[in-house]
């Protein structure tokens, strides 16, 4: 009897306890709430006028073919009913259990409860149907403008996905029996996860994906040795310690995006690009960016050309003594050597020996999966948002590529810290990711409106020092990796954009996976192939159809390619020797800035 009055008195202290500490964390939460500076509506939805012509086009689709969408709402009313008389007739015999379900796996629906309860199958299966009815109604909707339509598909699929069951604690087993086990302590984990990511980001949702007391820059990620050689208002550039007893003589100069951070090439010695380049005899110079605050604001291309590229070319020059330098691209900062190169080509200067680009796009006249983005009212909002901060921050462009995987980089993860009070996990990747970086105000509308609007580079229109910019103008050897599954640009994309540029010598390769495995792919791993080609003349369907599958990682292919742009063999350069003394360590300073929150 002493052990059940005992057991509830703690039971009842820990209650008090866990009501002590909502209260607490509702305090909290209001202060994290009054913080938030909102952002532009259109940044988070649609202008409404997208509903009302879908509404019209339906309408139009209806009056024009009445027995088709009579037929399709007859099936949705059919499927309902007979889910529901199903799931009548099984409760009926007293089993408890769901009829067979005979539909597509879904991994969100990964707890046998989804199957063995008739509660949770009945809510499961409902959804389901109902998700496929938006679908198809949106399919069946005729005589609207294609990029209309396909924003249409990609807000209804947020809706869909915003109203999956898992996502409300009455309809998630998963979160229902964690708060069970635990007697309430996961809900009130996952309030402590919600407020501490609100406060991070001044009452902004961004979900953290990852455990960042995990990692720390320049000791657990990002140790490859080097010293970083010079800095301005723009960069810090690091040069890499040589592994080698000789170098090729012609060094690597490397642009990474300033989206997200460098590191991306660097988290770890098994999979460092940066590593693995310096391991085959190159003296390599990295570009770390500034992250920048709102200071930055009318800082635009023309800075990151003339105080970013062109500096760190001029750099790895004096430094090694060459004429000429092998430069990378990656991503955005790809798309922005290619606008450098032609800039160069007008200037009759041959600094840029090879070109390689990662992923970049040079052609912007199909926008793929970012459609929705580039519509007039995201564009106007973005704008709004850079004139209200002189800055785009951070958290909008890692919200935009998260709603592109909602599933996976937003509700899966809301979910497992928010409902069943999970740290996150400690995944270098993960971490890398949440690591985003400022966009400057100018620079952002030059490539929003310019770039990916007018598509000018690709119609020879891009003006910057003065001077009409083309893709045409990229004349020098070059080699583009695409990434088959790349949902940020589109290896098809990306393959339109080298075909267009002038050189008389260029390879496309199209590695496996996506926009970032595809690139950090290290021949130790031996995981993703990569398809190789040198007919660049008909599609991109029919060069891959007609290309060769190898195998691993492209890196060694690249390096071969390389290795006959790079000249003879020389003795080893080491950071801070030549007139560029050492600054400090890699990876340097401006790459730990983290970006700058609102209202600070």
């Amino acid at each position: 009897m002493a052990t059940n009055v005992d057991a509830a008195a703690e039971n009842s202290q820990k209650l008090e306890a866990n009501l002590a500490r909502m209260e607490e964390l509702q305090q909290r939460l209001m202060n994290a709430l009054s913080r938030r500076h909102p952002t532009p509506a259109a940044l988070s939805s649609p202008d409404a006028t997208l509903y009302t012509d879908a509404a019209q086009a339906y309408l139009q689709h209806m009056m024009a073919n009445p027995a088709q969408v009579l037929e399709q709402q007859v099936q949705y009313w059919g499927k309902t009913l007979s889910h529901f008389v199903d799931a009548q007739a099984a409760l009926a015999k007293g089993t408890l259990s769901p009829p067979e379900d005979t539909g597509p796996t879904d991994r969100r629906f990964s707890n046998p409860l989804w199957d063995s309860n008739p509660y949770f199958n009945f809510i499961k299966q409902q959804y389901l149907i109902n998700a496929d009815s938006i679908r198809t109604a949106i399919e069946q909707i005729e005589d609207m403008n294609p990029k209309e339509k396909q924003r249409l598909r990609y807000f209804a699929q947020q809706i869909t996905d915003m109203f999956a069951p898992t996502n409300f604690l009455a309809t998630n087993p998963d979160a229902l029996m964690k708060a069970v086990e635990t007697e309430g302590d996961s809900l009130v984990q996952g309030m402590e996860n919600l407020v501490a990511d609100l406060e991070a980001n001044n009452g902004e949702l961004v979900v953290r994906l990852a455990d960042e007391t995990a990692f720390e820059i320049g000791e657990n990620i990002a140790t490859a040795e080097g010293e970083v050689i010079f800095r301005n208002r723009m960069m810090e550039v690091i040069q890499y310690a040589p592994t080698t007893e000789k170098v090729h003589e012609t060094p690597i100069v490397l642009f990474p995006p300033w989206i997200n951070k460098f590191y991306i090439l660097d988290l770890k010695p098994t999979n460092s690009l940066i590593r693995w380049v310096v391991d085959q005899g190159y003296t390599l110079f990295v570009v770390s960016w500034i992250n920048p605050d709102p200071a930055y604001k009318d800082i635009g291309l023309e800075e990151y050309v003339a105080e970013g590229y062109l500096k760190a070319i001029e750099i790895a020059k004096d430094v090694c003594g060459t004429k000429q330098v092998n430069a990378v691209g990656y991503c955005i900062a790809g798309t922005t050597l290619s606008l450098t190169l032609s800039l160069l080509k007008k200037r009759g200067d041959k600094s840029v020996k090879s070109a390689t680009f990662f992923t970049a796009l040079t052609d912007f006249s199909d926008q793929g999966e970012f459609t929705p983005f580039l519509h007039e009212d995201f564009a106007t909002g973005i704008e709004e948002e850079i004139d209200q901060e002189g800055i785009l921050p951070s958290f909008v462009m890692a919200r935009t590529f998260s709603f592109l995987r909602s599933n996976d980089l937003f509700y899966g993860p809301a979910i497992k810290s928010y409902m069943m009070g999970e740290t996150p996990p400690a995944f270098d990747l993960l971490y890398w990711n949440g690591d985003g970086a400022n966009l400057p105000g100018k620079m952002f509308k030059q490539y929003l409106r310019g770039l990916c609007q007018r598509n000018e580079f690709a119609s020879g229109t891009f003006e910057l020092f003065g001077e009409q910019l083309s893709v045409k103008d990229v004349d020098v050897p070059l080699m583009s990796i695409a990434a088959e599954t790349d949902h940020i640009a589109a290896a098809r994309d990306v393959f339109r954009g080298v075909q267009m540029m002038g050189s008389k010598s260029k390879q496309f390769v199209l590695g496996q996976s996506g926009h970032i495995a595809g690139i950090v792919n290290p021949p130790s791993k031996k995981k993703y192939g990569h398809y190789v080609n040198d007919d660049l003349t008909g599609d991109f369907d029919s060069w891959k159809e007609a290309a060769t599958l190898n195998d691993g990682s492209w890196w060694p292919h690249w390096e071969a390619w390389l290795k006959k742009r790079s000249g003879k063999k020389v003795a080893p350069r080491t950071p801070g020797e030549s007139s560029y003394k050492a600054i400090c360590p890699a990876p340097g300073t401006y790459v730990k800035l983290k970006a700058a929150k609102q209202n600070q």
